[in-house]
C-alpha cells in the first residue's frame, strides 16, 4: 500500500455527512443543504467501495431514497426493512457507522448486509433476497397485536426482489389486512443482478411510461403513489410522507438507476452492481495458477452445448455471475433466467426434464438452500436427470454468514439418489461435468469454490472412482500400507497433498485420496480407508451431516473400524473474512491439517 493510499485512509470525514450522527440530525437538516448531502455520501461511497469491494451500484442508486426515507420515519421507532439487504450502505452512514467504512466486509468489520449486532436500526438480517415483505407483514401483525400502533412499518423492496415467489405470498396477506398499514418501496431501477425478467418487469415498465392499461398492485387492493423519481429527494419526501398518513397498505413506486452518479458503475453492463478492490485483485490473482471456477464452468459448458442439443441452462436472476452468458450468447433460446425464484427454478428444470432435455441448473450454494424441498419432492422422487452447478461452496469470503456455501453437503446427502461431485482442480472440473451432463439416471451436483482454480494436481492410481494424489509405487509403500489416510473434498486436496509432505518430514507415513464424488460414499473408498489406522477428512462444509460424517457411518458399519478425524466448519455460522484465512481459521489449510494429524498419532 502506497503512502498516499494510507494518509487518504486516515483524512477525517468532514462536510454535512460528518456532523450526522443519527436520523434525528438528518431530519433537523435543511432542505436546501440535501443536495450537497447526496453528493458527499456518493463520494464516500466511491471512496470506500473502490477499496473494499461490494455493492457499488445500488447503494449509489438510493442515495436521495434513503436520505428521504430517514427524513419522514423515525427509525428505530419505525421499522425500516431492506430487500435485499445488499442496499444499505447509505443507511449505515446515516446511522452512525459512517467511522467504519474502512472496514466494510473484511473480518471484524462492517457487514455488507444488516446487522443486528451493528445497530439498532437493523432490526432484520435480510442478505438473500424477497423476504422484506414477509417480515414486514409479520411485523405489522405484531405491533398491531402488542397495541403498538405509533410504530410504522416500511419495506424498501427492489424490482428485482419482486421477482421471487415470497414478495407475492406476502403481498397475498398484506393487501388482505387494509386495517393494517404497510408503506412498500418499489425500488424500480429495472434490475437485480441482470434485468428484471418476466412479465413483472413488462407491467413496470408500463407504469413507468404511463401506458399501463391497470395496475396490478390496485388490483390486489393495495393503494398506489407514483412513479416517483427517485432521485429527487423533495419528491420522494413528499410521496412517503403522504403514504405515512394513510392507515392502509401502500406501494410507493420510486424510479432509480443503479450506479447513479459514477459514470463507471452506470455504464458497466455487466457490472452495475459490484465493485472490487483492483489492489486485492492484483493481489489474488498473482498467487494463483489456474483460471477462475466459474469461467472453467461457463466454457465448459458452451463446449458440450455444442455437442448436445438438449443440453439447456437453467438460473435465478445470475446469468453472468453463475458462468452462463458465454452460453446465453451463443444459445440465447436455450437459457431461462427465471429471475429471483430458486424454488420456480429447479422445478422448472423438473419439467425440462420430463420433456426429454437435460437442465444444468446454475446457482451459487447459499442459494440453494431456499429451494430444498424441490430438490428432494420435485427432482429427486421424479429422479430427473438434472445437473445442479453450485457455485460458491465451501468459504466464500467477504459477504459473510449468509454467502458461505457451507450447507450444501449437508442437505444433499439426505436426497435419495442425489449424486455430488466435487472438482480438486480446473480439469477435474471439465471431466465431472461431463459426467454429469452424461448421467442419466436422477439429478446430479458440481460443486466448487469462489474465485480461481489452483493448480492441477497429477493422480499417481485409482481406488475405484477416487484418485490417490500420493506416491504409490511398491517400492514406496515397501515399508507397509501409509498408517494416515487423508481424504479431502475439492480443491482442499491441495493442502492435504502439502499437509502429506509435512508429515512424511515427520516420520507420518500418510497417503492422499481424493473422492472426486463425494455423496454417496463408493465402496471401494470404504475398503481403501479401513485399511488405514487413521483417516482425516477435510471439507468445508458443515461438519454436522457432511462427508466426513458419511464416511464415518460407513466406516462403523465395517469391521476394521479405524480412528477417524473430520476436519471442517462447525454448526454455527462463519464470519466474514479472505477465503485463505477463514480456511486457516478452521484448521483446513496445510498447517491446520498437519496439526491435527501429529496430535492425533
Amino acid at each position: 500500500m502506497s503512502r498516499s493510499d494510507v494518509d487518504e485512509r486516515r483524512r477525517p470525514n468532514t462536510g454535512l455527512l460528518a456532523t450526522l450522527a443519527s436520523p434525528a440530525d438528518l431530519q433537523r437538516l435543511p432542505a436546501v443543504d440535501l443536495r450537497k448531502l447526496a453528493d458527499e455520501i456518493r463520494e464516500q461511497l466511491v471512496r470506500h467501495v473502490t477499496r473494499t469491494g461490494g455493492h457499488l451500484g445500488p447503494n449509489l442508486g438510493v442515495v436521495e431514497l434513503t436520505i428521504a426515507l430517514h427524513r419522514v420515519f423515525t427509525s428505530p421507532q419505525d421499522v425500516i426493512v431492506w430487500d435485499t439487504g445488499h442496499q444499505t450502505y447509505v443507511h449505515k452512514m446515516l446511522t452512525g457507522r459512517l467511522g467504519r467504512f474502512d472496514t466494510l466486509r473484511q473480518a471484524g468489520g462492517l457487514s455488507g448486509y444488516p446487522s443486528r449486532s451493528e445497530s439498532e436500526h437493523d432490526i432484520i438480517e435480510n442478505s438473500h433476497a424477497s423476504t422484506a415483505l414477509s417480515y414486514a407483514d409479520g411485523l405489522a401483525k405484531g405491533f398491531q397485536l402488542t397495541g403498538s400502533l405509533e410504530r410504522r412499518v416500511v419495506a424498501i423492496v427492489g424490482d428485482g426482489a419482486m421477482t421471487g415467489g415470497m414478495c407475492w405470498e406476502a403481498l397475498n396477506n398484506i393487501a388482505a389486512a387494509p386495517d393494517r398499514p404497510v408503506v412498500i418501496v418499489l425500488n424500480d431501477n429495472g434490475r437485480s443482478y441482470e434485468s428484471t425478467v418476466g412479465s413483472l418487469a413488462v407491467q413496470l415498465r408500463a407504469l413507468r411510461t404511463g401506458t399501463a392499461r391497470g395496475n396490478v398492485f390496485e388490483q390486489l387492493g393495495l393503494a398506489y403513489l407514483g412513479p416517483v423519481d427517485g432521485h429527487d429527494t423533495l419528491a420522494l419526501e413528499a410521496a412517503l410522507r403522504t403514504a405515512a398518513l394513510l392507515q392502509h397498505p401502500v406501494v410507493v413506486h420510486c424510479l432509480t438507476r443503479k450506479g447513479a452518479g459514477h459514470a463507471p458503475a452506470e455504464l458497466d453492463e455487466a457490472d452495475h452492481h459490484h465493485t472490487v478492490n483492483p489492489a486485492r485483485a492484483d493481489v489474488a490473482t498473482s498467487q494463483v495458477r489456474g483460471p477462475a471456477w466459474t469461467d472453467v464452468f461457463g466454457q465448459e459448458l458452451v463446449a458440450i452445448a455444442d455437442e448436445r442439443e438438449d443440453v439447456v441452462a437453467v438460473t435465478a436472476a445470475m446469468v453472468r455471475p453463475t458462468g452462463l452468458f458465454p452460453l446465453a450468447c451463443r444459445y440465447p433460446e436455450r437459457v431461462f433466467d427465471v429471475g429471483i425464484a430458486e424454488q420456480h427454478a429447479v422445478t422448472s428444470a423438473v419439467g425440462l426434464a420430463v420433456a426429454g432435455l437435460h437442465p444444468v441448473v446454475a446457482i451459487y450454494s447459499t442459494f440453494l438452500n431456499r429451494a430444498f424441498d424441490q430438490v428432494l419432492m420435485d427432482a429427486a422422487l421424479h429422479r430427473a436427470p438434472i445437473t445442479f452447478v453450485l457455485d460458491r461452496s465451501g468459504i466464500t469470503g467477504p459477504d459473510g454468514p449468509s454467502h458461505h456455501g457451507m450447507w450444501d453437503l449437508a442437505l444433499c446427502g439426505l436426497v435419495p439418489g442425489m449424486r455430488v461431485a466435487a472438482p480438486r482442480d480446473a480439469q477435474q472440473l471439465r471431466l465431472l461435468l461431463r459426467t454429469c451432463v452424461d448421467h442419466q439416471a436422477g439429478p446430479t451436483m458440481l460443486r466448487f469454490p469462489r474465485g480461481r482454480s489452483g493448480a492441477a494436481l497429477r493422480a499417481t492410481g485409482n481406488i475405484g472412482s477416487a484418485e490417490l494424489l500420493t506416491d504409490s509405487r511398491p517400492e514406496v509403500l515397501a515399508a507397509g500400507q501409509p498408517e494416515v489416510l487423508l481424504v479431502p473434498v475439492g480443491p482442499l486436496a491441495a493442502a492435504a497433498v502439502d499437509a502429506s509432505h509435512r508429515l512424511r518430514e515427520l516420520g507420518i507415513r500418510t497417503t492422499v485420496v481424493d473422492p472426486r464424488w463425494i455423496i454417496p460414499i463408493e465402496p471401494e473408498l470404504v475398503r481403501f480407508a479401513g485399511e488405514h489406522r487413521l483417516v482425516v477428512t477435510i471439507e468445508d462444509n458443515t461438519l454436522p451431516g457432511g462427508f466426513g460424517d458419511a464416511l464415518a457411518r460407513a466406516l462403523r458399519r465395517t469391521a476394521s473400524r479405524p480412528e477417524i478425524i473430520t476436519l471442517g466448519l462447525p454448526g454455527e455460522f462463519a464470519p466474514a473474512g479472505e477465503r485463505a484465512d477463514l480456511l486457516h481459521t478452521y484448521g483446513l489449510d496445510a498447517e491446520g491439517i498437519t496439526h491435527a494429524v501429529a496430535t492425533a498419532v
